[in-house]
């Protein structure tokens, strides 16, 4: 989810120039326009802060973002795990529908059992298209009965927002009662890791041990009003904070003054390694227009009701995955040799050679587990995990294994 775009590829590509003392200019397969140069990026409320602290800034879906800062991205991943780390996501887009019939219109969007979400309370999402492929995934959050927030991703903000917008036209012109506000006066910051509950802590008044996994609150954070949400996207506990954006700099601030430098900013490269070791899909790589939920290993997402009932677009094929089972599924890889990377082929294990069955879509080197992990399509059939598989990268078949996922524990913060 919530990227858009090979990050792992830009983070180690570019990790590399910025190393050199004359670094060249942004490859063309990372920019955002066709001349980057000549683009206008947009700037967080934090870009100032950012650079102050050592951000190495790159264009990013638009925007200019840290890829990383003083310390290694290997560092910074290692740390989230061990501290915690706060990422600047301001570049997503927040929105929120309101009005009695937002629920049931969000329904004909995506795959989610929205009505029988308990106020308070989200989920992971996709938006799907008539083909039954994924245009987005989302965490979707059910403020109240009239009330939802979401988040989408930064690279899909203008389709997302068209394909919404369209389809809440003709449903208001039904007489549909919905009205939608993209919060773009907030900025949004993830603080994530074991040491993310304790530091917030001291910035509020409210209780975080009784706020779960996937739980929502509207509460006031370092002085400001927040939307609070217990979520991420590193496998670790942690919060999504959507804060108004004249307040994000002083309480960026304070959470890393509070922490006594035990929270360190964060930047795009540690975010990719962070989901990549978590198992969680990059839209844009591991999930695209032709892709179903069902071939993505999101069928947990689908609602019993929605199962049953249908609704949203693109039904009629994703059901009938869910019944027969989908041609390919993404699936985890241990491999040897170099780190598989995005497009690498996969081939059956066959001493004749082997036939190709898929291709890899994110892949990298482990921080955590110090070894080559990667996801990716195959065939159904070569799916379970211990299948045995070829990853060729740069012309050369390299041993690999079909694993379960996530490659790392996860440590969300769940009711005992």
């Amino acid at each position: 989810m919530r990227g858009g775009g090979g990050l792992w590829q830009l983070s180690q590509c570019l990790a590399r120039r910025l190393s050199r003392s004359k670094p060249r200019g942004m490859p063309r397969a990372f920019a955002t326009a066709p001349a980057a140069e000549t683009v206008e990026l947009k700037k967080t409320a934090l870009h100032d802060l950012h650079v102050e602290h050592g951000g190495k800034m790159v264009p990013f879906a638009g925007w200019s973002m840290p890829l990383q800062y003083n310390d290694s991205i290997m560092d910074s991943t290692l740390h989230c795990r061990a501290a915690a780390g706060l990422f600047d996501v301001s570049h997503m887009c927040g929105l929120s529908l309101r009005g009695r019939d937002c629920v049931p219109f969000l329904e004909t969007l995506v795959i989610a059992d929205v009505a029988g979400l308990r106020p308070g309370t989200g989920t992971l999402t996709v938006f799907t298209n008539e083909r039954g492929g994924a245009i987005d995934d989302s965490v979707v959050t059910k403020v109240g009965d009239d009330h939802i927030y979401l988040v989408v991703n930064a690279g899909c903000r203008d389709k997302d927002l068209a394909h919404i917008g369209a389809h809440l036209d003709d449903f208001k012109a039904k007489g549909g009662d919905v009205e939608w506000h993209i919060h773009d006066e907030r900025s949004l910051l993830a603080l994530q890791g074991p040491l993310a509950a304790p530091v917030l802590q001291l910035l509020m008044k409210d209780d975080l041990s009784k706020i779960y996994f996937g739980e929502f609150r509207t509460l006031d954070i370092n002085g400001a009003h927040c939307f609070l949400t217990r979520t991420g996207y590193t496998g670790e506990d942690g919060f999504e904070i959507s804060v108004p954006s004249d307040h994000a700099v002083d309480l960026t601030r304070a959470i890393l003054e509070k922490s006594e430098g035990k929270v360190r900013l964060t930047g795009l490269g540690a975010r990719d390694s962070l989901r990549l070791e978590a198992g969680l899909c990059l839209y844009g790589n591991d999930m695209e227009q032709h892709t179903t939920p069902v071939e993505a290993g999101l069928s947990w997402a689908i609602g019993k009701r929605r199962r049953a009932e249908g609704g949203f677009l693109g039904a009629k094929v994703i059901l009938k995955q869910l019944q027969e089972g989908p041609p390919i599924r993404r699936v985890g890889f241990f491999s040897n040799g170099p780190p598989p990377r995005s497009h690498s082929e996969i081939l059956s294990s066959s001493s004749s050679g082997g036939e190709k069955i898929g291709e890899v879509t994110s892949g990298g080197f482990s921080p955590c587990l110090k070894k080559n992990i990667a996801m990716g399509y195959v065939k159904s059939g070569f799916h379970k995990p211990g299948t045995q598989v070829k990853i060729v990268i740069r012309g050369k078949a390299n041993d690999g294994i079909v694993t379960k996922m996530p490659f790392v524990p996860t440590k969300y913060y769940k009711p005992s």
